[in-house]
C-alpha cells in the first residue's frame, strides 16, 4: 500500500506541473480527449463536479455546420459560460475555407482554443476527405493548420494517429510540418488510421513524436490505471497524457490521479444519478436516452459482471427510471474490474 501511495504521489506531481499552451496557462497535464457522442454538454457538467481536468475538448464539431449553429439548439456545439476559459472546440472538416470559417466562430464564442481533428476514421469522415483521410495528404494538412492559424490568436490544437500504414517516419515528418505551420499543441494516437481499437497502441511511437517537434506533445490510448499513465510519460517523454474512455468510466480519475481524491463507497451510484439527472436537463428525453445509453457500455465496463448491469439499465424508459435502476443495483459490494471489460470497453 505505500509503494502504491508513493507511486500515486510521484505521478501527480508530474501531472500538476503547470504546462503553457500558447501563451496561456493549463494548471496540469491531464486533459480530457474529445468523443462524439460523449464529451458533451452533460458529461462535461459532471466531469466539472468531480474536478481537476486540465483542459476540456467537445464533442468533434461539423466545421461545415458550426458557422450557423445555434449553441441552444445544437446537441453538439452547446456549452455553458462557465466551462470557456477550459475549453476546447474540436473541429472536423476538409478544406480550409471551412475550418477557417468555423476557427474564427470558436474563438468569438470565447473558447479557450481549437482542435483540428486528423484522428476519426469513421466511414463518413473518410468519404469527406475528413478527420483521419487528411494523413493521405499531409501538404494539405498542414495547410489547413496554417489558414487556421493564420485566422485566430488562441491556441491551435491538432489530434492525430500514426497514418495509414504502420511506419512512424512519415507522423514525426507531419508532426514537424504541423509545428512550421502554427500548431501549438499535438496530442497523438498511435494507432494506425484503419485500426478500430482492435490492436493494443504503439507507445514509442508517441516518443516519436515528441522528439520530431518543440512544441508539447501529449499521449493518448488505452490509458486506463495510473500506471499506464506513468508508463506513456516516463517511456515516450510526452508533456501530459489525453484520457478517452476511461475518463466516461471513471471521471473522478483526474482528481484522483492530480489531487490524491479518493472516491468514497457510494461513487458509481452518485455517478449514474447525477449524469442523468444532467442528461435529463441538456436534451430532450429520446436524444438523452440514447446518449445514457451509449454511455452505459464504458460505465459497465468498470463490473466484473458489466454485461448484467448493461443489460438492466437497457430496460430504463426515461431518466427516473435510470435513477431508480441505479439506487437499486449499484452498490459498493459489486466485484470491480481494475481495468475495464474490454468486450464492453471497445464498443
Amino acid at each position: 500500500m505505500k509503494e502504491s501511495t508513493t507511486n500515486l504521489s510521484k505521478l501527480a506531481a508530474q501531472l500538476s506541473t503547470p504546462l503553457s499552451i500558447g501563451g496561456r496557462t493549463i494548471a496540469n497535464r491531464l486533459w480530457l480527449a474529445p468523443m462524439a457522442g460523449l464529451t458533451h454538454t452533460a458529461f462535461r457538467q459532471v466531469l466539472n463536479h468531480y474536478g481537476s481536468c486540465g483542459l476540456v475538448f467537445t464533442e468533434m464539431c461539423s466545421a461545415k455546420a458550426v458557422p450557423t449553429e445555434k449553441p441552444g439548439i445544437s446537441p453538439v456545439f452547446s456549452w455553458h459560460e462557465w466551462e470557456l476559459p477550459n475549453l476546447v472546440c474540436q473541429l472536423v472538416g476538409a478544406t480550409e475555407e471551412e475550418m477557417v470559417i468555423a476557427a474564427k466562430r470558436v474563438e468569438d464564442e470565447g473558447f479557450f482554443g481549437v482542435d483540428i481533428n486528423m484522428g476519426c476514421s469513421a466511414r463518413g469522415m473518410i468519404k469527406r476527405e475528413a478527420g483521419a483521410a487528411l494523413l493521405k495528404t499531409p501538404e494539405k494538412a498542414a495547410a489547413i493548420v496554417e489558414a487556421v492559424r493564420k485566422t485566430v490568436s488562441i491556441p491551435v490544437f491538432v489530434k492525430f494517429r500514426t497514418g495509414w500504414s504502420k511506419d512512424i517516419t512519415p507522423a514525426a515528418a507531419l508532426a514537424k510540418d504541423l509545428e512550421s505551420a502554427g500548431a501549438d499543441c499535438l496530442v497523438f494516437h498511435p494507432r494506425v488510421a484503419p485500426d478500430k481499437r482492435t490492436r493494443p497502441p504503439q507507445i514509442d511511437h508517441i516518443r516519436h513524436i515528441k522528439e520530431a517537434v518543440s512544441i508539447p506533445v501529449f499521449g493518448n490510448g488505452d490509458v486506463t490505471t495510473p500506471e499506464h499513465c506513468r508508463n506513456m510519460l516516463d517511456r515516450t517523454g510526452c508533456d501530459g497524457v489525453s484520457i478517452g474512455r476511461m475518463a466516461v468510466a471513471r471521471p473522478w480519475l483526474f482528481a484522483e490521479w492530480t489531487a490524491g481524491y479518493e472516491p468514497g463507497a457510494y461513487i458509481f451510484q452518485d455517478y449514474v444519478i447525477r449524469l442523468a439527472t444532467a442528461l435529463e436537463e441538456e436534451f430532450d428525453p429520446i436524444r438523452g436516452l440514447k446518449r445514457f445509453r451509449l454511455f452505459m457500455a464504458y460505465f459497465a465496463a468498470n463490473f466484473r459482471y458489466g454485461h448484467s448491469l448493461q443489460a438492466t439499465f437497457a430496460t430504463a424508459k426515461n431518466m427516473e427510471d435510470v435513477r431508480r435502476t441505479a439506487r437499486e443495483y449499484i452498490s459498493p459490494d459489486m466485484d470491480l474490474s481494475k481495468t475495464p471489460n474490454m468486450s464492453l470497453y471497445n464498443l
